[in-house]
């Protein structure tokens, strides 16, 4: 089953949290560690129950599932990088590191179902499952990725064209002036 999730392609988050990470790579000190995320109020098990549900019907696994793998190949090419006499040692290295990380990003769907359950009451968590598991709710998780990529070709044709009327206004407001773009 599709899911509008899926949208999103594992390795574009992994590379976006990845990217997020090189700084504090490269920096290389040893700096106290921030809260990621804001706090969110305390769900009940059953809300976040729900909300797991919610992110198993929409395959939301499959947005974050190389985050893990995604992350340590772009922290030892920063690694790599930074120290070129290490190449070696951080291609047999960065193999150990994912085998021992794994699983970790299940952290995310955790906090994912974190937050859901915070932004929807437990009654509504428990109607959008109902709802995704109708007919009409089948079928939005199937057909909206599709839509939602036939939106941004669109969106992005639509940008395309109408950033030649902008340039054509900005030429004739400039020829007013006298002056040729």
């Amino acid at each position: 089953m599709k899911s509008v999730l899926k949208f999103l392609p594992a390795a574009t988050l992994a590379a976006g949290l990845a990217l997020a990470a090189v700084p504090a790579v490269a920096q290389q000190a040893a700096a106290p560690k921030a809260p990621a995320a804001p706090a969110q109020p305390k769900a009940s098990p059953a809300a976040i129950a729900a909300a797991r549900e919610i992110l198993q019907i929409k395959n939301a696994t499959a947005m974050y599932q190389g985050a893990v793998p995604g992350l340590v190949e772009k922290t030892k090419i920063a690694l790599t990088q930074q120290n070129l006499n290490y190449q070696k040692d951080l291609n047999e290295v960065a193999p150990i590191v994912a085998q021992q990380l794994a699983g970790r990003q299940n952290e995310i769907g955790e906090g994912m179902a974190q937050i859901y359950a915070s932004e929807f009451t437990e009654q509504e968590l428990k109607d959008l499952v109902t709802f995704y598991k109708s007919p009409l709710g089948k079928k939005l998780i199937e057909a909206e990725p599709r839509a939602i990529g036939l939106s941004m070709a669109f969106m992005n044709s639509w940008a395309q064209n109408f950033s030649e009327t902008v340039m054509g206004a900005f030429r004739a407001e400039m020829r007013k002036r006298g002056k040729e773009i």
